[in-house]
């Protein structure tokens, strides 16, 4: 941990974090408002399901110019910016009519916002705490997933209060307030934090032997295959977790037979379970290869998705199949970014993550795409669990770029244990 700013202080910017992530991930409630929006509109499901899709991929496409906005207005300005652009999408959708005017604002506008105050301060935490990556990446995005649980029952209560319109009023209200006081407690991470994370790798050697990362340029990055593999092993993990968000009460309705009430219970699931797989997953990385923790997540997921085609849904399965892929993507999203560290190093990881990180908007597309041309939800499980399969193999194969190496006297060295 950097010593240029007091233990206090540093806490101050984790609790600032926390609270931005919790207003941030307030977006995962969406399966919510699919029926209500259908019922007060006429529209069919599968078109304002899009929504969600439309929103993910502008989160991701976000990241893209975060990095460069952020080394323009600095983070406290841009994240509170953020907070107050996402916080006037969702009020200015309770006025919408039309389904252009919901992927303009709650979509485009919403996840736009979203992704620009994810990406900075989910990179600005890791820096700060530059030994502990897994384990602050999980609290951070663990309140990412925070922000939906209990999102789940506030917007649920203020949809059947006050109608889907006023719901989305005052959720905007409130996740601004959110985001912009979490933005006032933040500060950027000095110069001094990456050093201090090759310092800790340095350190480490003593009794055991590293490669001391080198600090990749975004094109730097982009001349190595791994950036480009990491991409696709991201780009499927997202798209499972992401298109069951999107429709998972729906799934609940359809294929397990679950009255609405009950298949509502699989957002409070999922949020749950995500949750949990951001804390967990993210603190075990500390303590083994990252992308053999990957490899395994994708094997549960595959064999969720393709139970969830094959096999007849009871009560009980639906919900195991739900909490396992739900679990399985938290974690990988935690995970990631400190993968997208150990390869490409902390400097410019928010420009190098940004990339890596639209695999999420595209995944979030693919789903939705390929279950529109399919036809129905199980032909889609089956696709998103045989590339599973495959990504499953790749993250197994995968080894970092090869690095400048920083030689420990009278030892060989080798890659970290979070990479091997």
């Amino acid at each position: 941990m950097t010593t240029t700013t007091p233990g206090s202080k540093r806490w101050l910017i984790v609790l600032g974090t926390v609270i931005m992530q919790m207003g941030l991930g307030t977006i995962y409630t969406w399966s919510l408002f699919n029926a209500q929006l259908v019922s007060k509109f006429g529209w069919e499901l599968s078109s304002v399901s899009i929504t969600f899709s439309i929103t993910s991929f502008a989160l991701a496409f976000a990241t893209l110019f975060a990095g460069k906005l952020q080394d323009r207005l600095g983070l406290r300005r841009l994240t509170a910016a953020a907070g107050i652009l996402l916080g006037l999408g969702l009020i200015l959708s309770s006025q919408a009519s039309s389904l252009p005017m919901f992927y303009l604002l709650a979509g485009v506008v919403v996840g736009y916002a979203d992704g620009t105050a994810y990406i900075t301060s989910l990179s600005n935490l890791i820096k700060w705490f530059p030994k502990n990556k897994g384990l602050i990446s999980g609290v951070s995005v663990g309140a990412y997933g925070t922000g939906s649980l209990i999102f789940k029952y506030i917007n649920g209560s203020l949809i059947e209060s006050a109608g889907v319109s006023n719901a989305f009023l005052y959720w905007g209200f409130m996740v601004m307030i959110m985001i912009v006081i979490g933005s006032m407690l933040v500060r950027e991470a000095p110069v001094a934090a990456p050093a201090q994370a090759a310092a800790g790798n340095q350190a480490m050697a003593a009794s055991e032997a590293v490669i001391a990362p080198k600090d990749y340029t975004v094109k730097e990055m982009l001349r190595t295959k791994e950036a480009y593999l990491l991409f696709v092993i991201f780009f499927t993990a997202c798209m499972s977790g992401l298109y069951l968000i999107g429709i998972v009460k729906d799934i609940g309705v359809q294929l397990a037979g679950l009255d609405v009430a009950t298949a509502a219970n699989a957002v409070a699931m999922i949020a749950i379970f995500n949750t949990a797989g951001r804390l967990i997953l993210g603190a075990l990385s500390d303590r083994m290869s990252r992308l053999k923790l990957v490899s395994a997540t994708l094997a549960v997921t595959a064999a969720a998705m393709l139970t969830l085609s094959y096999a007849t849904l009871s009560y009980g399965l639906f919900f195991t199949c739900v909490a396992a892929i739900a679990f399985c993507f938290g974690g990988n999203i935690t995970v990631f970014p400190a993968i997208v560290s150990d390869f490409f190093g902390l400097k410019n990881h928010s420009k190098n993550y940004g990339i890596v990180y639209q695999g999420f908007g595209i995944g979030a597309l693919s789903g939705s795409f390929i279950a529109a041309f399919l036809g129905g939800f199980k032909p889609t499980f089956i696709v998103i669990g045989l590339l599973c399969l495959l990504a499953c193999i790749l993250a197994v194969s995968l080894k970092p770029p090869v690095q400048r190496q920083a030689r420990v006297k009278g030892m060989s060295l080798k890659p970290s244990r979070h990479t091997a």
